[in-house]
Parts: structure tokens; sequence; C-alpha cells
């Protein structure tokens, strides 16, 4: 019996419009959050904010690897 299970080609050509896809649901988030801190009490608003800061940090964590898409695609085009 021969086992022919081969790993899949690595497929990045997607990739920068999802990390693009997910900057953009995490900034939407966020602004959410914002609208939404007009009407919780303090410790929802803490929280909201301490969830922001969180999600500033992600975004520039997507933005990074962002960046290394584009070069990636920019350099096997």
């Amino acid at each position: 019996m021969e086992y022919t299970n081969t790993p899949k080609p690595d497929d990045r050509s997607d990739n920068a419009s999802k990390i693009q896809n997910n900057i953009n649901n995490t900034k939407e988030n966020m602004k959410e959050a914002e609208a939404s801190m007009k009407f919780g009490n303090d410790e929802q608003r803490q929280n909201a904010i301490a969830k922001n800061q969180r999600r500033e940090e992600s975004i520039a964590a997507l933005e990074s690897e962002l960046r290394d898409e584009q070069a990636f695609n920019n350099t096997n085009d």
C-alpha cells in the first residue's frame, strides 16, 4: 500500500487581503466600543478602554504582518 499524503503547497496569494480585512474589522469594533461607552457604567467603560488598547496593539502587529505579506508578494510577482 502506497502512502501519498503530501502537504498542500503554500498559497499566500490572499493573505494580504485577509489581513487587511482583519484590520478593518478591528477598527470597526473599536468604533463600536467607543460608541457604546456612552451608555455603560464605569466598569463597562474601563473594560472597553482596555479592550481597545489591546485592539490597537493587534492592529500594529497586523499592519506589520501586512507589510511583510505585501513585500513577499512584490518579490514573487
